[in-house]
């Protein structure tokens, strides 16, 4: 039995995408096990540059197939319109694509939940997508969920659907003062839903432990990063799921003995979209610069990201909770034209140094990072694909990162698409 996660090791925004698509064709299957459409999974091939939300990175290989696990919070119009979309560019779905019947369905109430939710917090704001992830996390866990599989009985869905637009409409309207969602429609537009991805629904969990059996290879891939983890991230300023290397076993029912290894994805620099704490943030022109030159706008909204220089000590708490073993660095040529570099190897709190990444918030929020200068290669790294070719410098920043996390740099992307990528000795 082998399996694979693949994660972000930072806020989210690392890359991923590209890092599943490059490894794909060395696996049979490649599967998402937490998260819904708020993820924005880049991926870059002949010519085309491609976002995916909820359909798994390995799509683009013919051979691989590709599974959304029961720990993924499904968007039903936004899978219609990335499945045409694939259809579109000539990629096959039916017979490629599985959907475990045990997922949970994000339902318009969730979405409009979401945005008065996070209207109502005013300056406490978490900085959500606002596409209805937390609410249908909530009702997963509040146990009157909507799930794929009440899809195929009418009289279920009706059922649950009316009890649940029943509180959700008392609240929209004494609490928000919103008008009362349509229960007929809803049921109408899901149902119609039902038929049309009907060829896809299938028993994830016996697709997936079959496949181990027949000593089949598995990438397991998440979305977010693992500081945004419900449970290990800068809680409140989190997603609602769990993007770490431990939700890949929940996320999709395979045991974790069958886990073999774990890969780490972290930005070269640092970035973070939302509110909450980041202690290596940059403002200003400097911010705007590095934003600028690593094209930092989100995938999913176009928000503009947050900014900052590679922080060791977080990108060290997600290699210690996830157990990284190997670690993929993206956009080390966003980083060529700077004198100096500065790299956060430890946290001042007070009078205290540390390098213990602290997860509440009130005590992330007042950390100075400790800096170490190191020097800028000044030399053009993008579409390098051999590590020789790497300016000295660009080599040595490597090498610190990858001495400092004791996990070795395998995967150093230089460029946005597939082939813009060194394999480390």
């Amino acid at each position: 039995m082998s399996a694979t996660v693949l994660i972000g090791a930072q806020w989210g925004d690392e890359g991923k995408g590209k890092i599943v698509d490059l490894l794909s064709p060395q696996f049979d299957v490649v599967a998402r096990y937490q998260g819904g459409a708020n993820a924005g999974h880049t991926v870059c091939f002949g010519g085309r540059t491609v976002v995916l939300h909820q359909i798994p990175s390995g799509i683009f290989h013919p051979h691989v197939r590709c599974v959304i696990g029961n720990g993924v919070v499904i968007d039903p119009v936004a899978l219609l319109e990335e499945i045409r979309m694939l259809e579109s560019l000539g990629v096959r779905t039916v017979g490629r694509l599985f959907i475990s019947h045990m997922a949970h369905l994000i339902m318009p109430y969730h979405k409009l939940l979401d945005e008065v939710g996070e209207e109502a917090r005013g300056a406490e704001r978490v900085g959500t997508t606002g596409r209805g992830i937390g609410p249908a996390y909530v009702d997963k866990f509040a146990r009157v969920g909507i799930r794929v599989v009440d899809l195929l009985d009418r009289q279920v869905l009706c059922r649950k659907l009316r009890a649940n637009l029943e509180a959700k409409n008392e609240l929209l309207r004494r609490l928000y003062s919103r008008e009362p969602l349509d229960v007929e429609a809803i049921i109408e537009q899901y149902v119609a839903f039902d038929q049309m991805i009907d060829p896809y629904v299938t028993n994830t969990v016996e697709l997936l432990n079959d496949a181990l059996e027949q000593g089949q290879r598995l990438l397991l891939e998440g979305a977010q990063g693992a500081l945004l983890d419900v449970d290990f991230g800068t809680y409140p300023f989190v997603t609602a799921s769990h993007p770490t290397a431990g939700g890949a076993c929940t996320g999709l029912g395979i045991p974790p003995t069958a886990i073999r290894g774990v890969i780490g994805v972290a930005k070269a620099y640092t970035t973070r979209v939302g509110n909450g704490p980041f202690p290596t943030e940059l403002s200003g022109e400097e911010a705007e610069q590095l934003r600028l030159r690593g094209k930092e706008y989100g995938a999913t909204t176009g928000r503009p990201r947050r900014t900052g220089w590679l922080d060791l000590v977080s990108l060290r708490h997600a290699v210690r909770i996830n157990g990284i073993q190997e670690l993929a660095l993206t956009k080390l040529d966003v980083l060529d034209s700077l004198e100096e570099i500065p790299v956060c190897v430890a946290y001042r709190i007070g009078e205290k140094i540390t390098t213990v990444f602290p997860t509440d918030v009130q005590t992330l929020e007042r950390v100075e990072p400790v800096y170490e200068v190191l020097p800028g290669w000044k030399q053009s790294t993008a579409g390098v694909t051999d590590y020789g070719a790497l300016p000295e410098r660009a080599r040595a920043y490597v090498a610190f990162v990858s001495d400092w996390l004791r996990v070795p740099v395998r995967w150093i992307s230089t460029g946005p698409a597939r082939e813009q990528t060194i394999l480390c000795p």
